[in-house]
């Protein structure tokens, strides 16, 4: 059985990172291991929210694994708490990765043209660095406008769109899942292949 470390937090309630990831793996057959950025009340969308930041954890958690001798097929990412974390994350894989692995990112941190509460302005450029050494990454239209320095369009054509997931592919991405995109009446996922230069849109 293959087996994916994800990485990313708890949100105790609100649909979404590993209280969704986990089962929906585990569902289709991998053994999900999984290992906890933060421990959110809700998600980053309800006001006032409570986060335990687990950022002293991971590298301790890494050495345990590696001296136990455990290994993983993939790595997915997803909501990292902080800039700090984001160097962290890719030390563990740079020190857990081997060479047949599967590195995907989804780069959790804006929506609707804003970043997330927790977030400042130079959070973009650290998650690019990220970004730059996965397989496939999942972005947003905010989120890769602001990995690629573009400035933000709420409504954009499929010209704009696939400009900056090319723009994105150029950082180090082979596939580039554009998730949520919507343009000339049309809604989906926008995927570029960055090896056959390729998009695909799929509804």
């Amino acid at each position: 059985m293959k087996r994916i470390l994800t990485i990313q937090d708890i949100s105790c309630v609100g649909k979404c990172s590993l209280t969704v990831a986990l089962p929906i793996i585990s569902a289709i057959g991998v053994e999900t291991a999984i290992l906890p950025t933060a421990v959110l009340s809700t998600h980053t969308m309800f006001k006032n929210f409570t986060c335990k930041d687990l950022d002293d954890q991971i590298l301790p958690i890494a050495r345990h694994w590696k001296e136990q001798g455990i290994t993983f097929d993939a790595f997915y990412t997803g909501y990292l708490a902080s800039a700090q974390q984001i160097s962290k994350v890719i030390s563990l894989i740079d020190d857990l990765k081997q060479e047949e692995n599967l590195i995907i990112v989804d780069p959790a941190m804006a929506d609707n043209g804003k970043l997330y509460p927790a977030f400042d302005g130079g959070f973009p450029a650290e998650m690019a660095k990220l970004c730059s050494r996965a397989d496939i990454i999942l972005p947003n239209i905010t989120e890769a406008c602001l990995m690629t320095d573009t400035p933000y369009r709420e409504k954009y054509d499929e010209a704009f769109a696939k400009n900056t997931v090319e723009k994105l592919a150029a950082q180090g991405a082979e596939i580039v899942v554009l998730t949520g995109a919507e343009f000339d009446g049309k809604y989906g996922v926008l995927v570029y292949d960055s090896r056959s230069k390729l998009f695909y849109l799929l509804p």
